[in-house]
């Protein structure tokens, strides 16, 4: 679950260093042991049943693009403490939630049904999983705080049965770019708009987390066009079949601003949603 828009998981810690004109890497620690160390403070911020974006957007919106049927079996991809899982055994199906983080696992263990089986391994490890296949994969908010796809997407195709659906929901990467994307106010048209500082390069961006906190605690979000998630899935052997944007469902206080603000948050994404079938090679 990300963790940036009070819903966001950021995956990664460290200093940052630039590299070139278009990327920046970290140094980073193990990320098991940087959620470990955040594990009390977004396991508070996320609750026992989720966030309010998480309940009112993501979790109906993509248990509906995974097309389940009742006993079907899910891996929930960087499951954190279990909240999604525990969503997706209501419905009927076989649900194994895997997280690179062991305290994220021991929440998430300690709050669910024991049908529900928790696995502590890193998605992007070959190793994780060995001989598991699963009819449907999702991630939700977490793919933007992994450090390297490409691993990942090859374990999500190995994971699924021949065709198997791979739900993703990210924060939208064109509009919303921690420190390259905000909010303006055209005073002459009277509109509110988006402004979009950085793109089409691939970037690293620490987050302080918690934020605000006298701390030297680092996530780290990752920032790819959209491409690069096409690009990933695709060399995989997974098939895009499905995208939504799904806009905020919040809406302004009554004042001078409130309608076009209104419009503007229904006009611009603050989710991006992808489903992938995995071929029958």
């Amino acid at each position: 679950m990300s963790r940036n828009v009070k819903t966001k998981k950021t995956r990664q810690s460290g200093k940052f260093k630039k590299t070139s004109p278009r990327t920046r890497k970290p140094t980073s620690k193990k990320p098991s042991a940087v959620w470990d160390q955040a594990a009390q403070w977004y396991d508070a911020l996320v609750g026992l049943k989720g966030s309010e974006y998480q309940k009112a957007l993501i979790f109906p919106g993509a248990l509906q693009l995974m097309r389940l049927k009742k006993g079907e079996a899910v891996l929930d991809l960087a499951c954190g403490q279990g909240v999604f899982s525990r969503y997706l055994s209501q419905r009927k199906v076989k649900v194994t939630g895997l997280d690179t983080s062991e305290e994220m696992i021991r929440f998430a263990q300690s709050r669910s049904d024991p049908s529900i089986r928790f696995e502590h391994a890193d998605a992007q490890d070959s190793r994780a999983l060995q001989g598991k296949t699963f009819d449907a994969v999702v991630c939700l908010l977490a793919l933007q705080n992994i450090e390297s796809l490409s691993p990942v997407m090859h374990n999500v195709k190995r994971w699924l049965k021949p065709g198997g659906r791979f739900v993703m929901v990210t924060t939208h990467p064109c509009f919303r770019i921690p420190r390259q994307t905000h909010w303006g106010w055209d005073e002459q048209k009277k509109i509110q708009y988006r402004r979009v500082d950085l793109y089409g390069s691939e970037s690293a961006i620490p987050i302080l987390t918690p934020p605000f906190a006298q701390s030297k605690s680092f996530t780290v979000t990752y920032h790819r066009p959209l491409q690069g998630y096409i690009q990933v899935l695709t060399e995989a052997g997974l098939c895009v079949d499905g995208l939504e944007e799904w806009a905020s469902h919040k809406t302004s206080a009554p004042g001078k601003r409130s309608k076009a603000e209104n419009r503007a948050r229904q006009e611009i994404p603050l989710f991006l949603a992808l489903r992938a079938v995995s071929s029958s090679d």
